[in-house]
């Protein structure tokens, strides 16, 4: 069972997560909060699976949330973040904050659904097609890449990379392109199974929250050049 906690400042939308969550049978509503400050408190409390969190609130907002729940060293919850806003800065905010993904309230309701148990699985919620626009954007923007000193290039940092093998500097490097578990597999003719492998060594050699980071981490390793 997937436990989550539902961050809006609309009950209107709180009570439909609630209710279209409640005919899940792999999903529960642990707990709810209108703002971000309640949210952190939430968390921290309940220390659920997902939490979907929206992103203008009062007080403390999603993002700023979002920011103190990855913080926190106890933390294992991933947050999705849900919103009506889909503009690019709104992005690059829950992104470098720590979300692991981003839907907007207008998706079906089965995509959001599935965002939560791809979230919940430990994965990133960015297609590869919105992955190659996104987040090549947000990764050659220094002020916004995790683990880049101010002045630094995306790319100019190397620690880590020595560390995994070719075969995984092959798949970081494909993440980094936006390629699917199946593309990889793919490209490299190896079994999906192998490349979900080599993936989650990865998430552990780089200590990687999620495949958004992995592909951050790319192009700060230099291996996949920002769009330009």
């Amino acid at each position: 069972m997937i436990r989550v906690v539902l961050i809006d400042d609309q009950p209107l939308i709180r009570t439909g997560l609630r209710v279209l969550i409640a005919d899940t049978p792999d999903l529960e509503v642990v707990g709810e909060a209108g703002n971000g400050a309640d949210a952190v408190e939430l968390v921290a409390r309940l220390r659920p699976d997902v939490a979907i969190m929206d992103i203008r609130m009062p007080g403390a907002d999603g993002i700023e949330a979002t920011r103190r729940i990855d913080a926190d060293p106890r933390s294992t919850t991933r947050v999705l973040v849900l919103t009506t806003f889909d503009d690019d800065e709104y992005v690059y905010g829950a992104l470098r904050a720590g979300a692991s993904g981003f839907l907007v309230k207008d998706m079906p309701l089965e995509s959001i659904l599935d965002g939560v148990r791809v979230v919940a699985a430990g994965d990133a919620l960015i297609a590869p097609s919105v992955t190659r626009r996104l987040i090549g954007e947000f990764a050659a923007r220094p002020d916004l890449s995790p683990g880049v000193r101010p002045g630094e290039r995306p790319g100019a940092r190397r620690v880590g990379v020595d560390g995994i093998t070719d075969r995984e500097r092959e798949v970081l490097t494909l993440v980094g392109r936006g390629l699917s578990n199946t593309e990889i597999a793919g490209e490299l003719t190896i079994s999906v199974a192998t490349a979900k492998a080599h993936l989650a060594r990865l998430f552990t050699k780089l200590d990687a929250r999620d495949r958004v980071h992995l592909v951050i981490l790319a192009y700060e390793f230099g291996l996949v050049a920002p769009p330009g």
